[in-house]
C-alpha cells in the first residue's frame, strides 16, 4: 500500500480554493470517493489526517476548503469570522460544496458515480446542504454537525437521493431540540433515506482530541469518536 497524497487548486468563479487529496495508488482502478468539510476553523491537519485514514480504507479522500487559499482560523472570533458568510448564505454554501464536487469528478482515480461527504460540526452543516442541493451523490455523514435548516427563501427545494448519517451528542448545545425536530420533519417530508445515531454523555466536537472547553461544549469524547467512526465505515459499505 503507497499512499499517495497532496493539494490540488479548484475554483468557485473567481475564489481560488485548495484541496487535499489522498488515495492508494497500489490499485489503478477508479475509486469511490469521500468529500471531507472541515469545521469553522478550516481545513486543517484533522480533516487531512481523516482524508489519509479514508485513503486507507479504499477511498479516493478530498478534504475541500470552504474558505479559500487553505484559509484557516487561529481564534473562536477568526472562525466564527470565516463561518458566518456561509451561514448568513446558504446558497453561496452550496455553490461552494457543488465546486468541490466537481473538482473531485474530474480527479484521474475517481469513480464519478460513487461518491459521498462527510463532514465535522460546520462541515456537517455544509454536507447536508449538498444534499440538499440534490447533488448527485450517494450519502453524506454529519459529524456532530449543525442541523438548522435553510429557509424556502435562502435555497430553492430540490429532491434528495443522498442518503443520510446523523452522528449527533445527545448534550450537543449547538443543537437544540427544536432543530432536531425539524430536521426529522423536513427529512420525512422529502423522503430522504436518513438514520441518526445519538451518543448519550456527549457534546459538541466529540471526535476532535483537541476539543476540551467545557464552557463551550466542545468535548473530546473517545469511546464515541471511535463508535462514530464505525457507524461511517458500514454506512459508506452500504453505500458502494
Amino acid at each position: 500500500m503507497a499512499i499517495i497524497s497532496n493539494t490540488i487548486n479548484y475554483l468557485d468563479d473567481e475564489t481560488l480554493l485548495e484541496g487535499f487529496f489522498a488515495y492508494d495508488d497500489s490499485s489503478k482502478e477508479r475509486k469511490p470517493a469521500i468529500l471531507i468539510a472541515h469545521a469553522w476553523g478550516g481545513r486543517n491537519q484533522f480533516v487531512e489526517d481523516k482524508a489519509i485514514e479514508l485513503a486507507k480504507l479504499g477511498y479516493v479522500a478530498f478534504a475541500l476548503d470552504m474558505y479559500g487559499a487553505g484559509k484557516t482560523g487561529n481564534s473562536i472570533e477568526e472562525n466564527s469570522r470565516l463561518m458566518q458568510p456561509f451561514i448568513d448564505d446558504r446558497a453561496c454554501l452550496q455553490k461552494r460544496m457543488n465546486a468541490a464536487l466537481y473538482a473531485v469528478k474530474l480527479l484521474p482515480w475517481v469513480d464519478d458515480k460513487n461518491i459521498a461527504a462527510i463532514g465535522f460540526c460546520f462541515g456537517g452543516l455544509c454536507v447536508l446542504d449538498l444534499a440538499r442541493s440534490g447533488a448527485d451523490i450517494k450519502g453524506v455523514v454529519s459529524f456532530h454537525g449543525l442541523l438548522k435548516p435553510p429557509t424556502a427563501q435562502q435555497i430553492d427545494q430540490k429532491t434528495i437521493t443522498a442518503k443520510m448519517l446523523i452522528l449527533h451528542g445527545h448534550e450537543d448545545p449547538l443543537t437544540n431540540p427544536e432543530e432536531l425536530t425539524h430536521f426529522y420533519q423536513e427529512m420525512n417530508t422529502k423522503h430522504v433515506d436518513w438514520q441518526l445515531n445519538h451518543y448519550s454523555h456527549t457534546q459538541h466536537a466529540f471526535t476532535n482530541p483537541d476539543a476540551n472547553d467545557i464552557n463551550l461544549g466542545l468535548v473530546y469524547h473517545p469511546v464515541n469518536s471511535e463508535r462514530a467512526w464505525l457507524a461511517m465505515k458500514n454506512f459508506l459499505t452500504e453505500l458502494f
